[in-house]
């Protein structure tokens, strides 16, 4: 009963592995030219009879079987292009999607193909037509990135635009000239548009990867060194983002983007004197730009410097007079000296002495009150601000005011 089991198990691999080489046979002469009705319905059985072909053990590692899978798509794009020649609507997502199928097809049947053979001979048969056929159909791979881009296809977007910059490096191209791939502007901007879309899937590695071979080739610079430098962040590859940053702020002195993020990233890791360093550069650049300054003066309120943390939220607010955020932060500033100082009264036994250092943290809470009225009347949204001149109100007895910013604080 074993013998007969094993007997039967093995005419049944052959009988299935010949089926399958049927298949490819048969799946061949589908695809020959019929009638457009006819035609439609054979590639849809061709299609299902290589699938089988595909995926089978003895038919898989044969590189026909994966040749005419991709002349089976380029059948189908090659029909519907043939309809926009002639000036009819083509099924559009037909036509591409099968274009991005070719060569994925025809790049591993040439990898078979270039396999020796029990002579130890190699015999790719099919390289010169598949050549042909992609250097032919190269072009529409911009279209075919074009049409998916637009429809947020992201994924399939890529795989256009990258396979039609990687032509040229296919083995099969070997001995084509091409234009020197990084001299081309259309080479180029096809490069950026894959790693755009690579960026949308989101595949940060793949975008990353792009961008970084055009990013010093005049196209877009500026955008790709912003994009490289978010797409490190993303992947919190500090050191990169650092160096991106670093880079583009060499390269492009006037963008606020690359100062900003570095300021940034040395506050965050505690490096204020560093901060203030670039901080300073990028106000040499921009003296203009009130942003800057109100940075600036929330790094020296880190460091503890009241008074050119002070002057610089007045710096800021004289640039932009209706900068909310600024009067917002010069509140806080003497809000929290006012805090500070009358703790320090209160340890004080001596009347005298006690008033008058409590003298000093009113003061402190006066000046504060000004800056966020200023704050709350430019912005109702402040919630920093509701909440000090809910505080100072109450502090400094001012009863009626206060109990409408409690209520306002409390979301009555």
């Amino acid at each position: 009963m074993k013998k007969v089991a094993i007997t039967l198990a093995l005419c049944l691999v052959v009988g299935f592995s010949f089926a399958q080489k049927k298949a490819v046979s048969e799946a061949k002469e589908e695809i020959k030219t019929k009638n457009a009705t006819q035609q439609a319905q054979d590639l849809g059985e061709a299609r299902r009879l290589i699938q089988g072909a595909l995926q089978d053990p003895e038919t898989k590692d044969d590189a026909e079987t994966w040749y005419v899978a991709g002349q089976i798509e380029e059948k189908a794009f090659s029909t519907e292009q043939t309809k926009e020649v002639m000036g009819l609507k083509p099924v559009e997502d037909v036509m591409y999607s099968s274009l991005t199928q070719i060569g994925q097809y025809f790049i591993k049947a040439d990898s078979l193909g270039e396999l020796p053979n029990d002579k130890g001979k190699v015999k790719n048969r099919f390289r010169k037509d598949m050549k042909a056929i992609l250097l032919a159909d190269r072009s529409y791979y911009i279209n075919a990135g074009i049409y998916f881009f637009e429809r947020e296809n992201y994924e399939r977007a890529y795989t256009a635009f990258k396979f039609y910059g990687d032509i040229p490096a296919l083995p099969m191209m070997a001995g084509e000239k091409f234009p020197p791939a990084m001299d081309d502007t259309i080479e180029v901007q096809i490069r950026y548009y894959a790693g755009l879309a690579a960026s949308y899937i989101p595949d940060p590695s793949a975008a990353t990867e792009i961008f970084n071979s055009i990013k010093d080739l005049k196209y877009n610079e500026n955008e790709i060194y912003q994009r490289l430098a978010t797409l490190y962040q993303q992947q919190e590859d500090t050191v990169n983002f650092t160096k991106t940053l670093e880079e583009g702020a060499a390269k492009f002195p006037g963008e606020a983007y690359y100062m900003l993020n570095l300021i940034n990233l040395k506050i965050i890791n505690g490096q204020t004197t560093e901060a203030v360093d670039y901080l300073n550069k990028a106000i040499a650049i921009s003296p203009d730009n009130a942003q800057l300054y109100d940075v600036v003066g929330q790094v020296y309120e880190e460091m503890k410097n009241f008074d050119k943390a002070s002057e610089s939220f007045q710096k800021a607010i004289e640039i932009q007079p209706d900068y909310s955020e600024a009067y917002s932060h010069a509140g806080r500033l003497y809000y929290n000296a006012g805090v500070e100082q009358r703790g320090k009264a209160d340890n004080i036994a001596d009347k005298t002495a006690y008033e008058q250092e409590a003298k000093k943290a009113q003061d402190y809470f006066n000046e504060a009150l000004r800056y966020y009225e200023k704050a709350y009347e430019l912005n109702a949204d402040d919630k920093d601000a509701v909440f000090a001149l809910r505080n100072i109100y109450y502090t400094l007895g001012i009863n009626d005011k206060y109990e409408k910013m409690d209520k306002i604080y409390s979301g009555q």
